[in-house]
């Protein structure tokens, strides 16, 4: 089985490649350009250098959210053109699963954390075990203290990924919540993470190019403005 996978909900842009249960090729870049310029021809080269075609891929993955309204958007777009063009199908993952995923091998409570702005933050919590996930809490926008609440019922070591993790350390462990940060290299969101969530959810997972959709969680910033003008006027 061949994977591709996308991943653009923040800064950074990357995509890797998942050739028989290993990791065949990876690329990652957060150089302030924007993920239109860099993401597709990031994708071109991995492929050329691995010598692989999309013809030869069984399945595309994206990080379909949560993550920035735009960042998602071009992923989602990348991935649909692609897969559509390819014929193949699309493995949407939960942005939050994919950044857990790297992490499976330790023991304890991950928690998933990237920074929403306006003092939330987009959070799942899963338990990891013999090298398996398991989900606790949803996807899910929330405030810090409803996510260090929420923690409190929880027992293990806890480990924060994403890159939220920085605010969240901060905060948690100025409530007395013992708590550690991910590793460096492991911390940010990464297309190995969705490419290694995207083989655990092939085949049942997977769907037509036509069908696939960001998830956004919340509206964004214009859609709240709008509403708040509309209440205004009410």
């Amino acid at each position: 089985m061949k994977l591709l996978a996308l991943e653009s909900s923040a800064k950074a842009a990357s995509c890797a490649v998942l050739a028989d249960g290993a990791l065949a090729a990876s690329a990652w870049q957060a150089t302030g350009l924007t993920h239109s310029r860099t993401l597709l021809p990031m994708v071109e080269d991995m492929l050329k250098n691995s010598g692989l075609t999309l013809a030869e891929l069984d399945a595309l993955a994206v990080a379909a959210g949560p993550g920035s309204f735009t960042g998602l958007r071009i992923g989602v777009s990348a991935v649909k053109g692609l897969a559509w063009a390819a014929g193949k199908p699309c493995i949407p993952v939960s942005t939050l699963e994919a950044m857990a995923c790297p992490l499976a091998h330790l023991e304890g409570i991950i928690v998933c954390a990237m920074d929403a702005r306006r003092q939330q933050i987009y959070n799942a919590v899963f338990r990891a075990r013999d090298g398996v996930l398991e989900r606790l809490r949803p996807d899910r926008a929330v405030s810090l203290e409803e996510a260090a609440a929420d923690l409190a019922e929880l027992e293990g070591p806890l480990t924060i990924v994403g890159d939220g993790a920085p605010l969240c350390f901060e905060d948690f462990s100025g409530r007395g919540i013992a708590c550690r940060l991910a590793p460096v290299h492991l911390r940010m969101q990464s297309a190995v993470g969705v490419v290694l969530a995207a083989e655990r959810l092939w085949p049942e997972g997977a769907a037509d190019a036509q069908s696939l959709q960001p998830v956004y969680l919340r509206l964004s910033q214009a859609e709240r403005e709008r509403l708040a003008r509309e209440n205004a006027n009410t």
